[in-house]
């Protein structure tokens, strides 16, 4: 009896031990790289909240230099306003691609990702926004064009 249950404690430390390697290993594994894709992806779907939210002077805030350049944030609010706001909520949004490039057109070679997703809203079932994503001198991925068809 005394074998068996020596035999049991030393599984059970076996057991524990190779547990507590085991979570010391993941905590110490490196983070797994992010493509631009993903990255691109993810602070567009912020904004895209921003937009949803109706915070449109903010996302014109949060917007590439190429697009604050491009339009006035007063210009910006008033077309969204007129744009957005008729559509309704929005009731659904599904990624369709995220496609990495360096070159697109009338803007000068960068560091581009261009989204594509399925959206529905209150008042318009069936949509398709597009995303511009650009990587701007300070590394950070923000939105260069937005357009809903």
């Amino acid at each position: 009896m005394r074998l068996i249950s020596k035999v049991a404690v030393v599984v059970c430390v076996v057991m524990m031990v190779r547990g507590a390697v085991g979570l010391a290993a993941q905590e110490h594994a490196p983070m797994m790289q992010q493509t631009a894709e993903q990255i691109a992806v993810r602070e567009a779907e912020s904004w895209l909240a921003m937009m949803d939210a109706g915070k449109y002077a903010e996302s014109w805030k949060a917007a590439a230099a190429v697009m604050r350049g491009a339009v006035t944030m007063e210009k910006w609010e008033s077309t969204m306003k007129n744009v957005r706001d008729p559509l309704g909520k929005l009731e659904s949004r599904k990624l369709q691609s995220a496609t990495y490039t360096t070159l697109l057109p009338g803007v000068p070679d960068g560091d581009y990702v261009v989204i594509l997703y399925e959206t529905s809203f209150e008042h318009k079932a069936t949509a398709q926004e597009t995303v511009i994503m650009s990587r701007e001198k300070d590394k950070v991925w923000r939105v260069a064009g937005y357009y809903i068809k």
